[in-house]
C-alpha cells in the first residue's frame, strides 16, 4: 500500500471515529463518513468492506496501538515504579487528548444491543488493562511494591478516574469549575493534575516507606 493510500485510509478512520463518537454507530452512515473524509464510497468499501468492518477497524487501530505501547513499556529495563508511572502517563495522554475514541467505547458498552461488538471491545480493552496489571504484579513479586496490594481495585481506580473525566464531563466541569469539554483545558489543566494525583496515590499505596519506630 502506498503512502498516499495509507493517508486516505487514515482519513477515513479519523472521520469515522469523529462521527461514531458524535452520533453513535446507528446514527453514522458510511456515506456521511465518506463525505467527511473526502473520499468516495467505493474507496471506503474497498478498505473496510462494510460499516461493521470500519467500526472494528476504528477500535482496533487505537486499542492495538496502545497495547503495543504498553507491552514495550513493560519490557523496558527500568524499575517497576518507573514503568508504572510511564504507563499511567501514556494512558492519560491518550485518553484526555482523544475523547472521541473513548466516548465510542463507553457509548457501545452502555447499549444492550450488539452484544457481539461489546464483547469485542471488552476483550480488547482488557488486554490493555492486563499490561498494567502485569507491571504492578512484577513490582509486587520483585519486592518493589507492597505485597498486600488490591491489584484489581487499583487498576479500576487508575482507569476509572480518566473515564469519569471524559464521560461525565458536564458533572466534572462543575466539580473543577472549568469546561472539561474544551480540549485545551483538558490538555493544559486537567492532564497534568491527573498524572500528579495518580503518581502520588500510587506512591502512597504501593511503595514501601520506612516508618519511624
Amino acid at each position: 500500500m502506498t503512502e498516499k493510500n495509507d493517508k486516505k485510509k487514515d482519513s477515513i478512520l479519523d472521520a469515522a471515529e469523529t462521527l461514531f463518537a458524535k452520533w453513535g454507530y446507528e446514527g453514522s452512515s458510511t456515506r456521511s463518513i465518506a463525505a467527511e473524509a473526502g473520499v468516495n464510497m467505493a474507496m471506503l468499501n474497498y478498505y473496510f468492506g462494510s460499516k461493521d468492518g470500519l467500526y472494528k477497524a476504528v477500535l482496533e487501530r487505537r486499542l492495538s496501538g496502545f497495547r503495543q505501547t504498553l507491552a514495550s513499556i513493560a519490557s523496558k529495563k527500568m524499575s517497576s515504579w518507573e514503568k508504572l508511572k510511564l504507563a499511567v502517563d501514556t494512558y492519560a495522554d491518550r485518553v484526555l487528548s482523544n475523547n472521541c475514541f473513548h466516548k465510542i467505547i463507553s457509548r457501545q458498552l452502555s447499549l444492550e444491543q450488539r452484544s457481539d461488538m461489546a464483547e469485542f471491545i471488552a476483550e480488547n480493552v482488557y488486554k490493555n488493562i492486563s499490561q498494567i496489571k502485569l507491571i504492578i504484579n512484577e513490582g509486587i513479586n520483585n519486592g518493589s511494591f507492597n505485597k498486600d496490594v488490591d491489584v484489581e481495585m487499583l487498576v479500576a481506580t487508575i482507569f476509572g478516574i480518566k473515564y469519569y473525566l471524559v464521560n461525565s464531563s458536564p458533572i466534572a466541569s462543575q466539580l473543577f469549575n472549568m469546561n472539561l469539554q474544551d480540549p485545551e483545558i483538558m490538555a493544559k489543566e486537567i492532564n497534568p493534575r491527573v498524572k500528579t494525583y495518580i503518581h502520588n496515590l500510587l506512591n502512597v499505596y504501593l511503595i514501601k516507606h520506612d516508618t519511624e519506630n
